[in-house]
């Protein structure tokens, strides 16, 4: 049996041989955030049955807002922010723990003067993320809750 355990050491500017890729560039409901795929993604890591990812928004930036029908699990390593989760607006500070259940709204901003950096913990094998229309964020959101005027698309 192979073994493929290792050490992926961190670097001033992420992970060491791990690029750093642009978030999401097929879609324009984000701004300023980037993405490490730290663990599940390789070829010698098939035994994984999740993917450990490091987003970081920088400053005045936020995720796309979007659901999907996969959990997953967010810890907080760096900096301050909000998290929009269904209907409500949640402060995020370090080492605080998410989980966001299946087909529940969500967007992070870094919105507290400095960058939000966290781990995020995905299934291997999940569904891509949708995007609300109109009539979605009437019925979660309402049209003028506080969470309403959080978002940003």
């Amino acid at each position: 049996m192979k073994n493929n355990s290792k050490i992926i050491k961190k670097t001033n500017e992420g992970w060491d041989g791990i690029p750093k890729k642009v978030y999401k560039t097929e879609t324009l409901n984000f701004k300023d955030i980037s993405r490490f795929s730290l663990l599940g993604e390789s070829d010698n890591e098939q035994e994984l049955n999740m993917q450990t990812r490091y987003f970081e928004i920088d400053a005045g930036g936020y995720s796309s807002l979007e659901y999907h029908r996969h959990p997953h699990s967010v810890v907080v390593i760096k900096g301050k922010g909000s998290l929009v989760l269904g209907d409500e607006i949640h402060p995020l500070e370090l080492h605080d723990v998410v989980y966001i259940s299946p087909e529940t709204l969500h967007q992070f901003h870094a919105d507290a003067g400095e960058p939000l950096g966290f781990i995020c913990i995905v299934d291997r094998y999940r569904d891509k993320p949708s995007l609300p229309d109109e009539a979605m964020l009437d019925a979660v959101l309402g049209k003028d809750s506080e969470a309403r005027m959080k978002i940003r698309r």
